[in-house]
């Protein structure tokens, strides 16, 4: 019944081509004008996971109680002292804030003026009064450059101290690291490079620690999430303004960019490099495979164009059911085209087949939809049962994925019998005089039936050692893997993930409360696997009242020190070089006792050349000694105005990055160890649940939607082959010839990921897609051959199916192989695991497959009757 009616469609359109052609034409332009109208490309990844799950319930509410904390850029500022990466923070935050087209607000977590006037209160008491001894010792220091901000003031400032040494007033060895630091900041000078000089290291003797040389810069984005790259106007003003503000390596300052934002347009970026030249050669390759195959330019022009159409038409269909297409579902196009060419592919060379039997045109078109029809009609049924299988699942990604791909499969099978036979009607391709197979495949066909036995003995051997890896097949969860690691946004959030600190796999959990939050602060610090819990109450420093004792005490004496009455007026040059001269006199008096490697010698020399160069030298003098001088001071005039610090007197905004109006407050804990393992990050969530089970955040995010995205894929594969099963089972209606059909498939699938433990490449969001290709074009392999079988062939690797199906997986093969060529991590696994997978299929197809079907169930005469 369903060659009889694959046959009235195909002599339909044999006998209608030019107006089928033509209506086609109209119906594709029409649908490509409809799709280019009404299909989008939404990339917010958020929508492809469902929104009823408890985690993603939690995710959510935690959004909607601090919106300001989704959807962020994330500004890292390295200075080479701590004032330029402050100063850098504070001029680059106040020009983004008055782009509001392009940013909704603008913040400085850990910077601003709250935090530079009580920052010493968050430091311990025992820090705070070694700073404080610091600058008691420096302050003849401070009071010389407060009245003489200049380069005379500082080494006049610095010949008092050397003065004070040679009198034994001060120990040599307290000058050391100052002495030491300055020489290396002039050397540098004198050698052309820029090296701005650490006030905060010089005034207290202590060298930053690496948080105070780098700030953030918080921003959120207004985003198009129709753009491929939705932040990259955002991004692109934010490097824009960098530079006009001289923000660079060059002065000091280096500005990077991250955030779930950029990570994932920098992602479509790469992903577009080599895009064009990658998808030109692969045409060319495809189109080489298909003549190849084919033999006939007319033959490729039909399917080619049979393929632009069912393409437009999915598309077409995917605007209409599902408006946009996500970052899973846009992948319908290389499912759509790998399985679409294999029905024209095996339709042409059928086709080939019977022109060279039968001679004419429409006896081989008649011909062609009575062999292989059915087939054909068998194998795209069950591909489309598979993609429709993951529309059930809970991951909308694939679902809509499934929905597409599976139609698209309804419509490429229909082209295939009515516009492809119009099209080769038009073009009338010319007649095959040669036979249609591999003849010279006879041996291996005859070695095959003979020893079939040892082929399915040595599959079942190589079936049990691949089930005995199946356990080892891993799923990388962390989509930093799949993405460059030479891109700007991954470098930068790597770098982060080294510091436990600034970690971004923190998970958080809102409160009822407060003091809710709190207690369960409390209870999370002793965990194991917790570095450290943050909350409002953490903004509030302990030990206040010690410590502002401390800070008083300083006041006392640096607060006149740091505002004198009148300051001199800028030196002249021989004024600077007078200056510098008598430095290096006091300089070698303090180092003849001790030696010409000490930190004076050292400077002494270092001046010398200077004073050397002449008047030239103390314009990059000035700018390399001086630059971090005047903001250093006036941060340590403000920072001995600390004042009590409660919760009510914590600034708005960073309060309301804690507390909501309602009350609830947000825990955040951060991770203990190596979070560049996924098996720290899965022992933190886990032991953080045992506490919070309701706690959400990046490293709950990233787990629970691994684990729903292999659930997903687990159960449409499961039910795929059942509902497969079913199909075949209703149609062939013999136990063993679906047996026939799902072993090979199932053996193609354990040896694919097999092979994936055997070459150390995990599964992941990416290369998971290959899984339903796989079943698609393994299904409709076997189908063709069993239904061959059935047919009485026995010979499969000498017919014109064989042929097919050789040339049918490597233009396939050949279209998708580029993928592992790419930049982009994540695009290169997929394409690896496809070539794979395919390598599987196309070896059970071709070896084991004919093996287990054995000799025909027909006899000889019947056997030569259908050899194809």
């Amino acid at each position: 019944m369903i060659a009889a009616l694959v046959v009235r469609l195909v002599e339909f359109a044999h006998r209608y081509a030019v107006a089928i052609v033509l209506t086609m034409l109209a119906l594709t332009v029409g649908a490509g004008w409809y799709a280019a109208g009404h299909l989008a490309i939404d990339t917010d990844v958020e929508k492809m996971l469902p929104r009823n799950t408890p985690w993603r319930q939690q995710e959510i509410a935690l959004d909607r109680a601090f919106p300001q904390n989704a959807d962020l850029l994330a500004i890292v500022i390295d200075g080479a002292i701590p004032g330029l990466a402050d100063q850098a923070a504070a001029e680059l935050t106040a020009r983004l804030r008055a782009e509001p087209a392009l940013f909704r607000f603008v913040r400085r977590p850990d910077g601003g003026a709250f935090f530079d006037r009580n920052g010493l209160l968050y430091m311990s008491a025992h820090q705070l009064q070694s700073v404080s001894q610091q600058l008691v010792t420096a302050q003849p220091v401070i009071g010389s450059l407060a009245q003489d901000p200049s380069l005379r003031g500082l080494f006049g400032a610095l010949t008092l101290f050397l003065k004070g040494v040679a009198h034994g007033d001060v120990a040599p060895r307290q000058l050391d690291p100052t002495l030491t630091t300055l020489a290396r900041a002039v050397e540098n000078v004198i050698a052309g490079r820029n090296s701005p000089l650490s006030w905060g290291e010089i005034l207290t003797g202590a060298k930053p620690h690496k948080r105070q040389l780098r700030q953030f810069v918080l921003a959120k984005p207004v985003l198009d999430y129709h753009s491929l790259e939705p932040g990259l106007q955002a991004t692109a003003e934010i490097r824009r303004i960098a530079a006009a503000l001289k923000l660079t390596p060059a002065n000091g300052v280096r500005v990077r960019i991250t955030g779930p934002i950029a990570l994932n347009d920098e992602q479509f970026a790469t992903l577009r490099q080599g895009a064009v030249r990658s998808t030109v050669l692969s045409i060319v390759a495809v189109c080489a495979l298909l003549f190849a195959a084919l033999r006939s330019v007319r033959l490729v022009a039909a399917i080619l164009a049979t393929l632009a159409s069912g393409a437009v038409l999915t598309a077409a269909f995917a605007a209409a059911t599902v408006g946009s297409l996500n970052l899973i579902s846009v992948a319908f196009g290389v499912l759509f085209v790998g399985l679409a060419v294999d029905f024209a592919i095996q339709f042409s060379v059928r086709y080939r087949d019977q022109r060279h039997r039968l001679g004419g045109l429409d006896a081989a078109l008649a011909g062609a939809a009575a062999t292989i029809g059915p087939s054909l009609v068998l194998a795209a049924g069950a591909t489309a049962i598979g993609f429709l299988s993951f529309v059930p699942t809970a991951y909308v990604g694939v679902r809509e994925l499934g929905w597409i791909a599976g139609i698209g499969m309804v419509i490429a099978i229909i082209l295939n019998f009515v516009l492809l036979p119009a099209l080769l009607t038009v073009l009338r391709p010319r007649a095959e005089p040669e036979p249609i197979g591999f003849r010279r495949a006879a041996p291996l066909d005859r070695f095959l039936l003979h020893r079939r036995g040892r082929v399915r003995l040595l599959a079942a051997l190589v079936a049990a050692a691949g089930l005995a890896l199946l356990p080892r097949v891993s799923f990388d969860f962390n989509p930093l893997d799949l993405q460059n690691p030479h891109n700007q946004s991954v470098s930068t959030i790597l770098d982060l993930i080294k510091d436990p600190d600034t970690s971004p796999y923190t998970a958080e959990i809102l409160a009822p409360s407060l003091p809710a939050a709190e207690n369960l602060a409390a209870r999370l610090a002793q965990l194991p696997e917790v570095a450290r819990v943050v909350t409002a109450a953490s903004y509030v420093p302990d030990d206040q009242k010690a410590k502002l004792g401390i800070i008083g005490d300083l006041t006392l004496l640096l607060g006149p020190t740091l505002t004198p009455a009148a300051t001199l007026p800028p030196p002249t040059d021989a004024e600077v070089l007078k200056a510098m001269a008598d430095c290096r006199a006091a300089l070698l008096a303090v180092a003849a006792p001790v030696g010409p490697q000490s930190p004076a010698a050292r400077l002494a020399r270092a001046l010398q050349a200077a004073i050397e160069r002449g008047p030239d030298i103390v314009a990059p003098l000035r700018h390399s000694l001086l630059a971090g001088l005047q903001p250093q001071l006036k941060k340590l005039a403000t920072l001995i105005q600390a004042q009590p610090v409660t919760l009510a007197s914590l600034p708005p905004q960073l309060r309301d990055d804690w507390i909501t109006p309602d009350g609830r407050a947000r825990v955040e804990v951060f991770p203990r160890g190596n979070t560049r393992d996924n098996g720290v990050l899965e022992r933190f969530v886990a032991a953080v649940r045992t506490v919070a089970p309701d706690a959400t955040g990046s490293p709950v995010t990233i787990q629970e939607s691994g684990r729903l995205i292999s659930h997903a894929f687990f159960q449409a594969g499961i039910t795929a082959v059942v509902a497969i099963t079913l199909l075949l089972a209703v149609i062939l209606r013999s136990l063993r010839d679906v047996a026939m059909v799902i072993a090979p498939l199932l053996l193609a699938a354990i040896l694919t990921l097999a092979t994936t433990v055997l070459v150390g490449m995990p599964l992941n969001y990416a290369n998971i897609i290959a899984l339903p290709l796989l079943l698609g074009i393994g299904v409709a392999f076997d189908i063709y051959f069993v239904m061959n079988w059935r047919r009485g062939l026995s010979e499969h690797l000498q017919s014109s199916t064989a042929r097919a199906v050789v040339f049918s997986a490597f233009t396939t093969m050949t279209a998708f192989g580029s993928l592992a060529l790419s930049n982009d991590p994540g695009t290169s696994d997929m394409g690896q695991l496809l070539s794979i997978s395919l390598a599987a299929t196309l070896l059970c197809t071709l070896v084991v497959l004919p093996a287990l079907l054995g000799p025909a169930p027909v006899k000889p005469a019947a056997r030569d009757r259908c050899r194809s």
